[in-house]
């Protein structure tokens, strides 16, 4: 009996993509529960999803039949999520943070960058990884990993390393950051300005901020919105550099040359901008983005064995904290020089 190309396919992909749908569910009502015991996510779903899948994957080895619907959930669905992103980009609100602020940010994240890569090589991690981790460092977190992750190749043990040890100091970083408000002598603004440039994921600057004031809130988040509309330049500087890195030559095309999906992420952040899509089309993209993004980290932590994280991690841990703490070093140096009040 003849059976169809999309029907062969999708009963190939069934099985697999079934498992992460039932990991990220679990995630996703995780994250709920948290919001309503202590009225924010302390841990969000996206690094749950990594760990639950790793638990599975480490106390028993997946049948095969479950391998081509964990890929698939892990580099295509991926893929549709980075691209969703760009729904969340609202480029006249970015402008109104001044110029010399959006200078200052763009420098730091490419100096956090630099640094953070540079930190990973010497302290003898491979190059992807240390892409891996400079990027969520300097950028934001969870997203900027996954995003960059299919563009220079990394495997899923790296991508899951660097997420698991980004996640722990965004962690800290939420509960301990306003620590830091008094003995800086920092004003709400500048705490608004230094959490924005320094804690990793959207939802921990608001854990981070608002229960300090609206004020450092609301400052908070623009600041770490020019961060996130960093990921395209990024992601495209990588994508060139690992193109050139492969000794590809000849003619090609835009479409080869940028992954479509940050095409699709741009066009997104330009239609948010100007109106085309509407800010109550945008919350529900932005939405479904995240629950994209849930399953696809559950489709990593099902590739990973966490023995073999376990054996990188001291390496990983060291690198991720050194380089969030150039971030704040740098991050302060540019509250001061720019007389940010």
């Amino acid at each position: 009996m003849y059976t169809s190309y999309p029907a062969r396919r999708a009963r190939e992909l069934a099985p697999g993509v079934l498992l992460c749908v039932a990991v990220a569910a679990a995630s996703f009502f995780i994250q709920r529960a948290e919001e309503r015991l202590l009225g924010h996510a302390i841990i969000e779903a996206l690094v749950v999803a990594i760990v639950l899948g790793m638990i599975v994957r480490t106390a028993r080895a997946l049948p095969a039949r479950f391998a081509a619907g964990v890929s698939f959930s892990g580099k295509e669905v991926l893929e549709v999520a980075v691209l969703l992103l760009g729904a969340s980009v609202d480029l006249p609100q970015l402008l109104r943070a001044g110029p010399a602020l959006l200078a200052g940010i763009v420098l730091i994240v490419a100096l956090g960058l630099t640094a953070g890569y540079w930190v990973g090589r010497m302290l003898g991690l491979a190059p992807k990884l240390a892409v891996l981790v400079a990027c969520g460092n300097a950028i934001c977190g969870n997203s900027a990993i996954a995003a960059v992750a299919p563009v220079i190749g990394a495997d899923a043990k790296d991508v899951a390393s660097a997420i698991a040890f980004t996640a722990v100091l965004g962690v800290v970083m939420v509960l301990g950051l306003p620590l830091l408000i008094e003995p800086l002598a920092l004003s709400h603004y500048q705490y608004g300005v230094l959490a924005g440039m320094t804690v990793y994921a959207v939802p921990q600057v608001l854990a981070a901020t608002f229960p300090v004031s609206a004020l450092a809130g609301e400052v908070g988040t623009l600041v770490k919105l020019v961060r996130v509309l960093m990921l395209g330049p990024v992601v495209l500087f990588f994508t060139l550099r690992t193109r050139k890195g492969e000794g590809r030559r000849g003619s090609t095309s835009i479409g080869r040359l940028v992954p479509w999906f940050i095409v699709g992420f741009v066009v997104l952040a330009v239609l948010r901008s100007t109106g085309v899509l509407p800010a109550s089309l945008a919350t529900s993209v932005r939405f479904v983005s995240g629950l994209l993004m849930i399953l696809a980290m559950a489709a990593l932590g099902l590739g990973v064995d966490a023995r073999a994280v376990a054996r990188a991690g001291s390496r990983v841990s060291l690198t991720v904290t050194l380089s969030l703490i150039t971030m704040l070093a740098l991050s302060t140096a540019m509250i001061l020089a720019l007389r940010i009040k």
